[in-house]
């Protein structure tokens, strides 16, 4: 009998341990609008404001190849008080580790850049152009990630609004995928990241680059007045510069393959050679006092 009230005594005790451990995260499942930031550090004291933005359009130039934005990228996490000199508030990684959202894109053309499938009118021609030219081993992806820690990214609500300076700043790097390619085909590392500072005001790039403007969006409020809410923000920064590939085709083919992507990218690509056009960008924040209480 004693054995028993034992044993039920240890049940008891591994259910409530368990219960307490699924407290935090039931605290964290926020409702409404505030669900957009369960991935926000709000318990974390130098966090101020939760950020949950989504990219849905524009393209990104690297070199002689350009990419259109066709999946949607998100950018979530937190920031905290603009320091009083740079104006920049230091960002903070999202919960769940995906700060930057790892979402491929596909490159047009594939590994057979000179043919571009989505001229084709044709729809049943433009179908079987891509089936042929653009999936299995032809088929290459680009995707954007995060070349540092999520800390080494900057945010500057003054520089959005008043469109002067750089609003974000984020240091990247871009994953070619592709069957031939294996898993380490990169331009961009975290000893030579690619730095994009984005503004939504006018860039001043090198030449042959031209001058081109952002747009601040259109504010509303969410929640009681609680979450500030921009749609058709617009990023744009075509004044940085790219390094070369690297890990092509793994330890094997990389001699050959790095040269190979190279060439057919334009990379490396000096600063006025490369942009990054970031449109349809819907922003999302709310301090993080009033996530905590929702």
């Amino acid at each position: 009998m004693r054995k028993k009230f034992r044993l039920a005594g240890i049940f008891a005790t591994a259910v409530a341990m368990v219960a307490a451990m699924a407290l935090p995260a039931m605290a964290s499942a926020h409702t409404g609008e505030f669900a957009k930031f369960n991935n926000c550090p709000s318990t974390n004291t130098e966090v101020k404001k939760c950020l949950y933005s989504v990219t849905e359009g524009g393209y990104v130039i690297l070199g002689s190849k350009k990419v259109p934005i066709v999946n949607p990228v998100i950018l979530q996490g937190g920031y905290g008080k603009a320091d009083p000199e740079s104006l920049q508030s230091k960002f903070y990684e999202a919960t769940n580790g995906e700060t930057l959202s790892k979402t491929a894109q596909p490159v047009p053309g594939g590994l057979a850049g000179f043919v571009n499938c989505k001229e084709i009118s044709f729809w049943l021609l433009r179908v079987s152009c891509e089936g042929v030219f653009e999936n299995g081993l032809t088929g290459v992806n680009s995707t954007l990630e995060l070349a540092l820690p999520a800390s080494e990214i900057r945010i500057s609500e003054r520089a959005q609004l008043f469109q002067e300076g750089t609003a974000l700043k984020l240091p990247v790097k871009v994953h070619l995928e592709n069957p031939l390619f294996g898993s380490s085909c990169y331009v961009g590392s975290s000893s030579e990241p690619i730095w994009w500072n984005l503004t939504t005001g006018t860039t001043s790039p090198p030449s042959p680059n031209s001058p081109i403007t952002g747009a601040i969006g259109t504010g509303s409020l969410l929640e009681g007045e609680t979450i500030v809410k921009y749609t058709g923000v617009k990023l744009v920064d075509n004044a940085w510069g790219a390094p070369g590939a690297h890990g092509c085709g793994g330890p094997l083919l990389e001699w050959a393959l790095d040269p190979i992507v190279e060439l057919s990218s334009g990379v490396p690509a000096a600063a006025g050679h490369n942009t990054a056009n970031q449109e349809e960008v819907t922003l999302y924040t709310s301090p993080t006092k009033t996530v905590n209480a929702h």
